[in-house]
């Protein structure tokens, strides 16, 4: 087996390690094989609870090609579907987000109707009797977890551990009361680039100096293309040096991300000295979603594929109840700096995408400082190979 070039006190790799093949970023064949072993096998985030919040109210996705209701019921339990009719397989529900007339889900083509558990309520066939008993015929369930107000689905293998989903570090936001929090702002956006791109420059911050100024000048570690203070193969010399731009975190004075580096003023109780320091903690849960926790509120991006050169963001800003309902907080502050941050990185991305067609570039390099790239390229081999 071939050593961990990532091994060792420096985090860096210690070897050249090779991208994956740029036709992977926009070969049909490739994308529908990265649908069925990742996205069809994988717990994937969909929306928050509180988004779905009465009986008969749903919201409806799609996941790759595979259409996903998700509606509360009488008992206030939350389910999932496929979208998808039992009769004939006509979509059930077009709209984006309603509310259900009445009690059951009814199928607009042909008039079956549904309980909102799922089971087959009517059929309106004078010769049904003779074909098929309603109690043998439900909506085709989807398991779903809740956890702290997110909402996931799995649609084929819902034995795979949930937990593996958020590479075991979600004790990094056991602080946050994740389950209480309200969406005050929301954005979503098209990118123009394959759904892996998204990810691999979500996890390194070599670009970050040319990319991103903003975010560069509030994380000064950022501004040195790093992301963690050993990331630097010489960080032992400045092992005692508190300064951001060493030990990473955010600039002297500044608390929270923000367009001014200042908290909204409604911050999370419980949160420690470090916590507060640092001001910023990371949940991913690939291959749709990850977390980005401060002092006063939590970013929550959403990735979808829409085909192998596109991609879909949805991005919510979750805040204490309090801080929404105080009239002297402007809560823009936060999101329109994440946000233009997010801007910046749809747009390097889709130069990505545009550049891998090159006849000439069968494959990239990773540099030292692009660690996780390869993680996350290891992990994408790794789930391709199950069969």
């Amino acid at each position: 087996m071939k050593p961990d070039p990532t091994a060792g006190e420096f985090s860096g790799l210690k070897e050249l390690e090779r991208s994956l093949p740029s036709s992977w970023y926009y070969d049909p064949a490739q994308y529908a094989l990265e649908l069925e072993r990742i996205w069809y096998r994988n717990w994937v985030y969909l929306c928050r609870a509180d988004t779905v919040a009465e009986a008969g109210s749903y919201r409806t996705f799609t996941i790759g090609t595979q259409p996903i209701l998700v509606v509360r019921d009488e008992k206030g339990v939350l389910r999932a579907f496929f979208n998808t009719c039992r009769h004939r397989g006509a979509l059930l529900c077009s709209e984006p987000a309603g509310r259900l007339p009445g009690k059951s889900i009814t199928c607009p083509y042909h008039a079956w109707s549904y309980r909102l558990n799922g089971e087959l309520a009517r059929i309106p066939s004078a010769g049904r009797a003779h074909h098929v008993a309603t109690e043998e015929i439900s909506l085709y369930s989807v398991p779903l977890k809740d956890w702290q107000g997110f909402v996931y689905v799995n649609l084929g293998d819902p034995k795979r551990g949930f937990s593996e989903n958020f590479n075991a570090n979600t004790d990094s936001v056991a602080h946050w009361p994740l389950g209480e929090l309200v969406i005050g702002h929301k954005l979503a956006k098209r990118i123009r680039c394959n759904w892996k791109i998204f990810w691999e420059n979500y996890n390194e911050c070599l670009h970050c100096p040319n990319v991103h100024p903003g975010l560069s000048s509030l994380i000064p570690i950022y501004r040195r293309g790093i992301m963690e203070e050993r990331d630097d193969p010489s960080w032992r010399a400045h092992a005692t040096d508190s300064d951001p731009l060493y030990k990473g975190g955010l600039r002297a004075g500044a608390a929270t991300w923000s367009v001014d580096g200042k908290s909204l003023g409604h911050e999370f109780a419980g949160l420690s000295a470090e916590e507060r320091r640092v001001g910023y903690h990371y949940v991913t849960s690939m291959p749709s979603h990850y977390l980005v926790a401060h002092v006063d509120h939590v970013r929550s991006s959403r990735i979808l594929p829409l085909g192998p050169e596109e991609t879909e963001l949805s991005i919510e800003w979750l805040f204490p109840k309090e801080t929404l309902a105080d009239p002297a907080v402007d809560i823009e502050k936060a999101w329109q700096f994440s946000a233009q941050v997010m801007a910046e990185d749809g747009a390097v991305c889709e130069l990505n995408q545009r550049g891998l067609k090159s006849s000439r570039h069968a494959t990239g390099m990773l540099m030292p400082e692009e660690y996780d790239v390869f993680r996350l390229h290891e992990w994408i081999r790794g789930q391709l190979a199950t069969s």
